[in-house]
Order: structure tokens, then sequence, then C-alpha cells
């Protein structure tokens, strides 16, 4: 053979390997995934046979050079295989960065890929004024939290950026956007060139209950203490003119509209200013029945926290003012039809100011034929005095986190109740249907967790018992991976709720992130485990029931940590609202806690050693006995 055949022979050889390798690495990470779900807590007794052949071969050592040949190979192959390939292949630095090379080299290879952008905006390209960026325009439609997120501190604001993320979110629905509200807001600060407050407009226009969410969250973010004597100097003036062009751009039907539900609206959170001079007990839950039976309900209302619901009468018994002395929150329940947002705005509309009366009875019956009724009783607690922004936030993650689970198919269970700040310090909270706080068992029963649970569904081999129980577990582990991303604390046992098909739930996020209370000293452990919840899983960790817990944890965090970016976009564009969760680190460790350079079988023993040190964690019964004697919350 000639020369130039071998090297032409060793050429397709090298080449086979390096694609055969890659191959290989690929099917490895994908490999080490399912065992690693199969068995999250690395028992010996669930191992498969060559186990040991994967580990070894994810643990050669690859050069700098390899990386970036490896990354050029992909490319080569399929542009989105390079693409996705850094999300495969961790503690890769060089394949990033070629990645990031290849991409601007050829943005319209894979401009139909959203996951790709990332690798073409860059703080670097954003700076340098890139000439590549004008490809942006046309790219595909990214997530309304990653569009969002060009109006962060995350990146440099630029006009390709602006209009690309404008235009993104235009192409979703108006209820998509209802869930980032609060982000959307705050995205005004870094709103340099007027596309943000030009979307708002353009929403608001498009759907009134979005508008009268916005209106609610600006109020809410106009001034930076609850007793609205300091103005936040970077969006007052921004978010006074908005509200007001909004407003007045509002006409007919639309204007009674927001009339309407801000005078009910009104009308609703006045009675906690009525109250507050009342002394606790009997003489303000008169007061409180007392303001509340003066309520009007007006068609076509609803309450902010359930936009999804018309509002159709009012418990007028059911007044309760809370424990607070000072800011005198209360709850009271209302009979709401659950029709969906765009059936209510579409019935709100269609009544005027003239039709009031004639609505109350025509219209009813014509909405009782032609529509699906799902009444319910729905409780809500109206807050004067509280920041609840923290609250949202948490529960905006809460909410990404169940939509996760259930698409990759995990049976966990979480309740996203809704929180809507109103105004600086007030805000509206959903009630937990069905559900007491461990604080109200303990004064009821003053028996243990374990012992209620026998008390309630009968002894450990009763079916009632075992479903109990397997949904016990079921949301312990979904909140316990949340506690410990957001570093959720003040877990005492008023702010632990128990449904009562068993579900366990957490409510009250006023400390997370790097807040804490006694002064931020970080007492608490990372997730709340007591013994008397270990007692209802079986009582120790080799019980079949606990082992379930850990490993659900385990697959929890697997599940969420694609979505990670996500989660710290929308984190991000909260920063600059002064909450007392964000001292400066909030970002760099809660990126930290998600272990973004560990394997998937790396992941899996850190939220295994997480568990661990929560076990039985001294500190918590430490603070149940400080809640106890400080407020008499039973441990």
């Amino acid at each position: 053979r000639s020369k130039r055949q071998i090297n032409n022979g060793d050429l397709f050889v090298k080449d086979y390997i390096k694609k055969r390798n890659l191959i290989l690495d690929l099917l490895a990470v994908e490999i080490e995934f399912f065992l690693t779900w199969h068995n999250p807590s690395s028992r010996p007794d669930l191992h498969f046979p060559g186990e040991d052949i994967i580990a070894a071969w994810k643990s050669k050592t690859v050069s700098e050079r390899n990386l970036r040949d490896t990354a050029r190979l992909a490319w080569n192959i399929s542009p989105a295989l390079a693409v996705f390939l850094p999300d495969r292949l961790k503690n890769a630095d060089s394949i990033v960065k070629e990645v990031v090379r290849l991409v601007r080299l050829s943005p319209t290879l894979v401009s139909h890929i959203p996951e790709a952008l990332k690798y073409l905006v860059t703080t670097d390209t954003l700076l340098n004024e890139a000439p590549e960026l004008v490809h942006v325009l046309s790219w595909s439609r990214v997530t309304p939290v990653q569009a969002l997120s060009y109006f962060s501190r995350q990146y440099p604001p630029h006009p390709i950026t602006a209009q690309y993320a404008v235009r993104v979110l235009s192409t979703y629905q108006a209820d998509a956007v209802l869930l980032y509200i609060p982000q959307l807001v705050q995205s005004l600060r870094h709103d340099t060139m007027g596309y943000v407050a030009e979307f708002i407009k353009y929403i608001a226009h498009k759907s009134q209950v979005v508008c009268h969410q916005l209106i609610w969250n600006m109020k809410t973010n106009m001034y930076i203490d609850e007793e609205m004597h300091h103005k936040d100097s970077a969006l007052f003036e921004t978010l006074d003119l908005l509200m007001k062009t909004m407003v007045a751009s509002l006409s007919g039907p639309a204007k009674q509209f927001y009339e309407r539900e801000f005078d009910f609206f009104s009308h609703i959170t006045n009675i906690s200013g009525e109250i507050r001079h009342y002394p606790k007990g009997p003489e303000r839950k008169r007061a409180c029945l007392e303001a509340l039976s003066k309520i009007e309900v007006q068609p076509g209302c609803y309450l902010p926290s359930n936009p999804e619901s018309m509002v159709l009468d009012i418990d007028f018994k059911s007044g309760t003012p809370m424990q607070s002395a000072a800011k005198a929150p209360y709850l009271a329940r209302f009979r709401v039809n659950r029709c969906g947002i765009k059936e209510l705005e579409s019935t709100a509309l269609a009544i005027s100011h003239q039709q009031i009366d004639k609505y109350s009875s025509e219209d009813e019956r014509q909405l009782n034929s032609t529509s699906i009724r799902h009444e319910m009783w729905q409780a809500a607690i109206f807050k004067v005095g509280d920041d609840v922004r923290q609250d949202m936030l948490a529960l905006q993650v809460i909410s990404i986190f169940k939509n996760v689970f259930q698409q990759v198919g995990l049976e966990l269970f979480l309740f996203p109740y809704r929180v809507v700040a109103t105004a600086p310090g007030c805000g509206v909270i959903e009630c937990v249907p069905d559900a007491k706080s461990r604080d109200q068992l303990g004064r009821q029963t003053d028996i243990g967790m374990y012992e209620y649970f026998i008390k309630t569904y009968g002894d450990e081999t009763s079916k009632e018992f075992q479903n109990a129980r397997r949904n016990f577990v079921r949301s312990m582990a979904s909140y316990s991976v949340i506690g410990f991303l957001l570093q959720i604390k003040d877990r005492h046992n008023g702010n632990i709720m128990l449904g009562k098909n068993g579900h366990i739930i957490h409510i009250d996020f006023g400390f997370m992130f790097e807040s804490s209370p006694g002064g931020n000293l970080g007492f608490e452990p990372d997730i709340k485990l007591t013994d008397e919840m270990v007692m209802v899983m079986g009582g120790k960790t080799e019980a079949a029931p606990f082992r379930w817990y850990t490993e659900l944890c385990v697959q929890a965090f697997l599940a969420v940590r694609p979505y990670q970016e996500a989660i710290i976009s929308l984190v991000s564009l909260m920063l600059d609202t002064g909450l007392p969760c964000f001292r400066g680190q909030t970002i760099k460790l809660l990126r930290a806690r998600f272990a973004p350079q560990a394997s998937d079988k790396e992941a899996a023993a850190y939220m295994m050693s997480v568990i661990r040190n929560s076990f039985l964690n001294f500190r918590t019964r430490t603070y149940d006995m400080i809640q106890y004697y400080q407020n008499q919350i039973p441990y």
C-alpha cells in the first residue's frame, strides 16, 4: 500500500476512536444517572455488576487539548450535540470556552436552539459590542425567566438583548407572565432604554387581571419601608408615572372592572386598620365581625391571591383576628367560583355600572347555564404591617419545583399556596385548606406526631396509616430539598402544617437565604428533621419509610439541578429590593448548594451528607425549646 493510503487509514482509525470515546463518555454519564436514580443512597444490595467499569471510565484524566477536540468533534457531528455537551460533561471549562467560540463563529447553525443563546450572550460579547450579537434578534424563544434575566444584574444592558427579551415575552400568553410579575416590575431598574415599560403597558392592555396585579406590585415597590416614609429612589418616579399611564388608559368596561375590584379589595383590607385599636380577644373579634358584615360583594370581583376565582359571597361569621397584637391581620372565608382567569375577565368586562342590578339575576342564571361551576369556600388572611415579598419569592420557586417534579414523574407533594403583596407591608395570603399547624395539634392533643398519626389513622398496619405515612414521606422529601436549597429557617411548629391526609406543608418564609432568627446566627440545620418526624417514617435510618424518604430527597435534588440557572435568575432579579434575606453572598451560596460541578453520583452523595448532618440535629430540638419558652409553641 502507498504511504498516502496508510495515512488516510490512520486518520480514519483516529477519527473512529474519537467518536467512539465521545459516545462512551455520553453513555457513561447516562448510565451513571440511571444507576444513581435507581440507587440514590448507594445501598450495596442494589448495586449492579459492572458499576466499577463506569466509575473507572468517568474518573480518567483528560487533557485540556483533548476536551477542546471533543467539543469540536461534537460540533462537526451536530452543533446541537455540542451545545448540550457542557451539561453532560461537568468540570470542563475548556469545553464551555470552545462551545462559546464555535457558537460565535457560526450562530445561525444553532439559532433554533434556545439553550444555545447563553453561549452567544455573555458579559464579554455585550461589553465589547460583538458584531455577531445581531443574530440574537432572530433567535428562537427562551423561557420568560431567561428573557427577564437580560434586565438583571447578570447582564450589562444592551439594546439587542432588550429588544429580544421583550419580543420573547410578547409571544407568551398574558396569564403565563402572571407568575413572574415581581421580577417584571424589578426589571424596570435596569430598563435603561424603556423597553420593559413599553411591554408592561402592552401586557396591561392585553389582560385586565395582569394589569391589576402589576398595579398592586408597583404600589408595593414604590417605597423601601412599610410606613411609606422612604421612596425607592431608583423606582418611585418610574412606577408612579407608569401606574398613572396604565390607569388613565382604562376606559369603559375595563375602567369599571378596575374600580369595582380595587374598591372591593380596599374595603376588605381596611378592616385591619379598623380593628387594630381594639384589645386582642373578644372585643377585637366582635369588631372584626361587625366590619366584615358591612362589606358588599360586587359582581365580577376576585381575591388578588386567586385571580382564577370569582367571589360570590362572604361568610360573615368567619372573620377571625390573628395572633399579632399590633398589626391586626385577620382571616375571612369567601364562596368563590373557580372559573379560570379568561372567563372571570370576560364576565367582569361584560358588567357595567348600569347593569349591576340586572347582572345579579339574569347574568347569574346565564353563567350557571353556560359554564361549569366549581364553587368552593376559599379562606384568606389579610396582612397589614408585614412584608410578604419574601414569601412570594419562596412560593415562586416552590411552584417551579412542583412543575419539575410533575414533568419527571416524581410522586412528590408540594402546596405552593398563593401570596400577593398589594401595598407596602400589605398582602393577601391564600389559606392552606384542610390543614392545621403542628402547634395547633400540640395544643389540642398534647401528644407527639407519631401518636397523632396512630390516633387519627389507626395502627401502623392499617391501610389509612400506610397512606398517611406515604403522603408524609412524599411531602417531607420535597420540602426538605427546598428548605435546604433556599435555606428556609424559623421552622418552629407554628410554621409547619399537617394536612388531613398526612401531608406536611411549610408556611411563612420570612427567614431564608442569608437571614435567620437571632441576628442571622444560622443556628438551625439545613433540614428540619426532628425525632417525631423520624418516628412517623419508621423511627430509625434503616427503616424502609426513612430509606424511601432519603431516596426521594436525592431524586428530587437530581431533578431540580438542571433548572438551577432559572432559579438563580429568578432570585437575581429580586436582589435590589433590599429584602433582609439578601446580604451580599446570596447567589454565590445558592449556586454552590446546587453543586453545579458535581456529577450525578457526587450530587447524590452530597445530598445524603446534608440529610445525615440534619438527622436528629441537636440544634433543631434546641430551637423548638426556645420557641416554646418565648412563644409557648409546643414541641
